[in-house]
């Protein structure tokens, strides 16, 4: 059943046009999840369809009585100055029971005629009934307490919450209104594992449609049937979730740029036989090879169009840098580190001890206010004398140096553009400067935007760029995927990945904590352990037996999930392997040069050991050059 239908929508903003004839249909029951970059429009789209913006061109079609919830990431266009958060269509008739159930009484007592007003009053508690008011004070505290609000509940001000907190208290409030399709743009921000956990089980049962901005990949997994991509003013909708999403948007680019290929190579051969017809005068051949040249052009463009604007920018080839020593040697050594605030009677965590080596990614996971933060600040130094109350030993060998990116991250020019600020900080080339930029997504022009100009997206992965090409021996991370999209997080993970030294990072995100971390150092009761993967964390949350021990990965995760729960082997044998490529190089080069000194024999004096020696180093050329394939395809 129809919901939403979206008919060829347009707008612009200035010059650019970020809706290019967009038109999809929302169904009942659909779980749509809305991707693209940052600043691509989607919080736009969502805004046209609730009818805070008007479109340049297209329509919004509501069928029927269909009402859309919206729920924006903009805490300022969120109302809460009320002291009830309930709707006020059950206000209303709170109050209409009320008052006819009063009148009722006053004429039972003068023995008038109820029926009538008993009869208004049944069919007004019918639609009470109907939008679900008996229960609707159950079901906030249900909601509120799954978004980790549970002692909100009953509060009469609400003006005074943080800004994470007015949008659990909105979400909770939009989602048992029960609407029937729920806009929700970015509702994970400022929410914890658990309460993700909660919402993703709650919508993936809700009964209307949901329709979510997110770039929280394994939310997508869990709750979406479908994905649909904003890119370049257009959509593209693919089936399931993120991992299937992934899988069918890489196959259908190796698809569509061999079709490119095909008619970048016909083209080429059209415009050689049109200017073969001119040459020979065939001026009728000439005039039908134009026009095949110009169908052939049309038909390249519109195949070229259809590939994604950024497509390119999807793979991230890093090369780390060397580092001397054993990658197994401990550099970082936590023990019994505790930390109690003056103000409260129980501390935040307690006799914390754990070690982390030289090439290891600890990765740092809990609910919100458990001392993720803090204790990040204790291992880097960064604390300073702010934090009173903290005892315990971090060892640090001297020789190792560090690098700390906290959640907002400053610059101290302001007015420097991306390109001088990294070059400033490294000793580093115009032409090395450039290409790591764009690695990290500051291509052409994006190179020399001032930093001021820059969105927090935009800040993080310039600081990490700059912080990476520093190459500190220990990397800490404070929610360096926070403020970032799906292609930026994927930057980020493939840099995380290669990086040769020890990362200590702090992280909500779970599709990137099961990407890069080795370990987990999981927060629960003031206490933390260390555990093999975050599945293996979250399984000791929930009770089960042996879970730091247990080799079993789950059957039923996303693809990052279920993979080796010991990653820091996988990076040795890549070492390795990138170690064996150079070897191979180097012996080949040798084998080729004096494979011409040989060669050069061969019209005069050259003798049979020379044949010999030419024969075997053919033959261990060949077998080299089977392995520096197979090394490269791993």
């Amino acid at each position: 059943m129809p919901l939403l239908t979206l008919n060829n929508i347009t707008m612009n903003f200035g010059p650019r046009r970020i809706l290019d004839g967009v038109s999809f249909r929302v169904n009942s029951g659909d779980r749509i999840a809305f991707i693209g970059d940052n600043g691509a429009g989607k919080s736009t789209l969502f805004k046209i369809i609730k009818g805070v913006l008007t479109p340049d061109g297209g329509e919004v079609i509501l069928h029927g009585n269909t009402i859309a919830g919206y729920l924006s990431q903009n805490m300022d266009e969120q109302d809460l100055s009320g002291a009830s958060l309930k709707p006020s269509s059950l206000i209303e008739l709170e109050l209409k029971m009320e008052t006819l159930s009063g009148k009722i009484s006053q004429l039972s007592e003068t023995g008038g005629d109820t029926s009538a007003l008993v009869n208004e009053l049944s069919d007004v508690q019918s639609r009470y009934e109907a939008i679900g008011g008996y229960d609707y004070e159950y079901r906030l505290k249900d909601a509120l307490a799954g978004l980790g609000l549970g002692n909100i509940h009953g509060r009469e001000d609400y003006t005074d919450l943080s800004g994470g907190e007015k949008m659990r208290v909105c979400l909770a409030r939009l989602i048992v209104d029960r609407p029937d399709i729920l806009l929700l743009d970015e509702p994970t921000n400022h929410l914890d594992m658990e309460a993700v956990e909660w919402l993703e089980k709650y919508l993936s049962s809700y009964g209307g449609a949901v329709f979510v901005i997110t770039h929280d990949r394994h939310f997508i997994d869990q709750v979406a049937t479908r994905v649909i991509e904003l890119d370049g003013g257009r959509i593209t909708e693919y089936k399931g979730g993120y991992t299937d999403y992934k899988e069918q948007k890489e196959h259908f680019i190796k698809s569509q740029t061999l079709v490119a290929k095909a008619l970048e190579e016909e083209l080429a051969h059209q415009l050689d036989v049109k200017q073969t017809m001119l040459s020979h005068r065939n001026i009728s051949g000439y005039h039908q090879r134009e026009k095949m040249v110009a169908k052939l052009e049309d038909k390249l463009e519109e195949a070229r169009a259809k590939l994604p604007s950024g497509y390119a920018k999807m793979s991230f080839t890093a090369q780390p840098l060397e580092r001397t020593g054993r990658s197994d040697r401990i550099i970082l050594q936590a023990k019994d580190l505790s930390m109690k605030f003056d103000d409260c009677d129980t501390p935040l965590f307690s006799n914390l001890s754990f070690e982390v080596t030289a090439d290891e990614k600890l990765f740092l996971a809990g609910p919100n206010g458990c001392g993720k933060t803090t204790l990040l600040k204790l291992l880097s130094g960064h604390a300073g004398d702010k934090l009173q109350g903290s005892s315990g030993t971090v060892l640090i060998g001297s020789a190792q140096s560090m690098g700390y990116m906290e959640q907002f991250v400053p610059f101290d020019d302001e007015e420097m553009n991306c390109f001088d600020e990294l070059v400033s900080r490294s000793d580093i080339g115009t032409t090395e400067a450039r290409t790591l930029l764009a690695r990290f997504g500051f291509k052409g022009d994006d190179a020399f935007k001032k930093i001021s100009m820059l969105s927090g997206g935009e800040r993080s992965r310039l600081y990490l760029c700059c912080l990476l090409r520093e190459n500190p021996d220990i990397l800490f991370l404070d929610e360096p995927t926070n403020h970032l999209d799906i292609n930026s997080r994927e930057i980020l993970e493939d840099a995380i990945k290669e990086y040769s030294g020890a990362v200590i990072c702090v992280s909500h995100d779970r599709f990137f904590i099961d990407k890069c971390a080795d370990k987990v150092l999981g927060f629960r009761d003031n206490n933390a352990s260390v555990f093999d993967s975050y599945y293996f964390y979250r399984r000791s949350l929930q009770n089960e037996p042996s879970a730091e021990v247990s080799s079993e990965e789950p059957k039923q995760e996303n693809e990052n999930t279920v993979r080796s729960v010991n990653r820091a082997q996988e990076r040795k044998e890549s070492a390795k392997r990138r170690q064996r490529i150079a070897d191979i190089e180097k012996e080949t080069s040798r084998l080729e040069a004096e494979q011409k000194e040989l060669e050069a024999k061969f019209g005069g004096s050259c003798s049979s050991e020379d044949l010999k020696r030419y024969e075997e180093n053919a033959n261990r050329l060949a077998a080299l050059y089977d392995e520096y394939f197979e090394l490269n395809e791993d």
